[in-house]
């Protein structure tokens, strides 16, 4: 009996110590729903944690991330958390929030632009202000029911003596009271009034005006509009443009990136537009970026264009949030700034944004393909994230695929073909090394299965060795995807070449992407952009009707308060009919 009572306060014990643990956990962290796209190190990056914390809250999450679960993110408590984040509940209001954290509806909205009445939903996740605390007496206050007097008060207010042919109205009259009141301070009065008797005047109750709570819709409306039309647009390139001997590859880039945002400049001036262009050659330290930002002319742009170095764009970035200056990143895709700083637009698609909108697009081309990787063994590691993404998704989808070697021969690769099924080809490696032994091999297989559906799909740098591989290309019915890409026969893309020449005396570097159009499509893009909508154009991006001559343009905010990462992905087919399409997924 001794040891079954001390098991069962053994167990006691052991339950109390797990509802703590539990109690203590829900404290110290919230919930955050996976979207699409997101990998471990950016939703890390969002929210300025650690993977390996994740990890912790989460077990397995690193081995695969599924959107629509939640995660568990750590949120400390201490002084040194630099922010604190909130998950919106079922039923809760923007107007709830501003009372349960002692803060503003303006001050919410000021941490994140992103917000609005459209997706203040259950799920998303906001920032609260620096200056938030959890007023528990005023949470309080909004569940109870105010007092009407205090309890010391004497029930009548005074004593009447009842004359011949009082009535209870004329009474209630006469005193400022309903007659519900005077009937239920004198109940006997209900069988009617006697002369001479008196009777109770209580207090009137007082009228107490229902608090009208804003809606959602009227708080964001009611949000200061601080955008504002510019009457000359003020813009900054900061790139390196005087590199040393060793890098005069990337120096060539540059100057042709900014020749191309200087014919854009151009092109909006003949329109009308005033633009006074600063120019900074930001060399390739953090100090040289510094001494840049010195100067007290560059707080006074609306926009900046640059870096190239990611040991630049911290400090740019800050500066550009500081004194709300948009600021467009062209190269760089590994960078984080964008997860917390509204200011920030990146034009190169982080690689698990980027290849996320690949595989959708690709379900949606190829609705039930029999897929084959070809793994090109000493380039296999080269495409790996992307390959091992992809297979997740197939997976996912109930899409079984096979793996060959890419020096199998005919006969092994002929055997892994579908007669039913369009039958696609992915390589493990995008180099040119690996298009030269493939395409034979390839080649051959179709020739000898003419009835059968082939495809070849593959990489964005496929599109610089097109002149090489043109034919095998249109016999193999290939598709490549890419953020980059322009047809050098449409009428718009050999104007372009033509003016660029006329204004140069040269030709474009034959690189992916060709950057005099990069330059020429981000100048007009948003100096435009600008010019049409002031400073506030980030609310309009789907409205500009600028029709780019090689960049996709699909901004997206990452989150409430971070910037805006570019998602547009094309898929190029060279089509068996010696077509070139350029599928435009909306």
């Amino acid at each position: 009996m001794n040891s079954l009572k001390s098991l069962y306060v053994a167990l006691l014990f052991t339950g109390f110590s797990w509802s703590t643990v539990i109690a203590q956990e829900s404290n110290s962290f919230f919930l955050h729903t996976i979207e699409k796209g997101q990998s471990l190190y950016s939703i890390a990056s969002t929210y300025n944690v650690a993977t390996v914390d994740i990890i912790k809250l989460n077990p397995g999450c690193s081995e695969k991330l599924i959107a629509g679960q939640k995660l568990r993110i750590p949120q400390s408590k201490t002084k040194k958390q630099s922010r604190q984040f909130h998950t919106i509940q079922s039923g809760e209001t923007l107007y709830g929030l501003t009372v349960k954290y002692n803060v503003t509806a303006e001050d919410i909205c000021e941490v994140n632009p992103g917000l609005s009445a459209e997706n203040f939903k259950v799920g998303q996740v906001i920032v609260l202000p620096a200056n938030s605390t959890i007023d528990s007496e005023k949470v309080k206050a909004t569940k109870s029911q105010p007092a009407i007097r205090p309890a010391v008060e004497p029930k009548c207010k005074d004593m009447h003596k009842v004359k011949r042919k009082e009535t209870i109205f004329s009474i209630s009259q006469e005193y400022g009271v309903t007659q519900e009141e005077l009937i239920a301070a004198n109940p006997e009065i209900k069988k009617g009034l006697k002369k001479g008797e008196f009777i109770c005047i209580p207090y009137p109750t007082p009228k107490v005006e229902a608090k009208v709570i804003p809606s959602d819709t009227e708080l964001f409306n009611a949000k200061k509009n601080r955008d504002k039309k510019l009457s000359v647009i003020k813009a900054a390139v900061i790139l390196p443009f005087m590199l040393d001997a060793g890098k005069k590859a990337e120096s060539a880039r540059m100057v042709e990136f900014y020749e191309g945002f200087l014919m854009a400049a151009d092109s909006l001036k003949r329109k009308g537009t005033s633009l006074d262009i600063y120019t900074y050659d930001s060399g390739n330290s953090p100090a040289s970026i510094n001494a840049i930002l010195a100067k007290e002319e560059l707080k006074g742009m609306n926009i900046i264009f640059g870096p190239l170095y990611n040991n630049q764009i911290k400090p740019l970035a800050a500066f550009a949030k500081e004194n709300n200056i948009k600021l467009v990143i062209p190269f760089s895709s590994k960078d984080n700034e964008v997860f917390n700083n509204p200011s920030v637009f990146q034009i190169n698609t982080p690689q698990s944004y980027l290849y996320s909108e690949v595989y959708e697009h690709f379900m949606r081309k190829f609705t039930s393909p029999n897929i084959i990787f070809l793994d090109a063994e000493e380039k296999s590691g080269e495409k790996k994230e992307f390959i091992n993404g992809f297979k997740h998704e197939l997976l996912s989808n109930n899409i079984t695929f096979k793996e060959l070697k890419a020096s199998h021969d005919a006969a092994v690769l002929s055997a892994a073909l579908s007669s039913t099924k369009e039958n696609v080809f992915i390589p493990t490696s995008g180099s040119n090394v690996t298009l030269i032994r493939l395409l034979p091999q390839l080649q051959l297989l179709a020739r000898e299965n003419p009835a059968t559906s082939i495809h070849l799909f593959g990489y964005p740098e496929w599109q610089t060795y097109t002149q090489d591989h043109l034919e095998k290309f249109y016999e193999l019915d290939t598709y490549f995807y890419s953020s980059f890409y322009t047809n050098n026969l449409l009428p718009e893309t050999v104007k372009f070449i033509s003016s660029y020449r006329k204004w140069y005396s040269k030709d474009m570097i034959n690189t992916y992407p060709k950057f005099g159009m990069l330059g020429f499509d981000l100048g007009y893009f948003f100096l435009n952009a600008l010019s049409e909508y002031g400073t506030g154009f980030e609310k309009h991006l789907s409205q500009n009707s600028f029709h780019p001559i090689q960049t996709g343009f699909n901004f997206q905010r990452v989150n409430n308060w971070g910037g805006f990462i570019n998602k547009k992905v094309f898929f190029v087919n060279f089509s068996k009919n010696n077509e070139l399409i350029k599928y435009d997924f909306e």
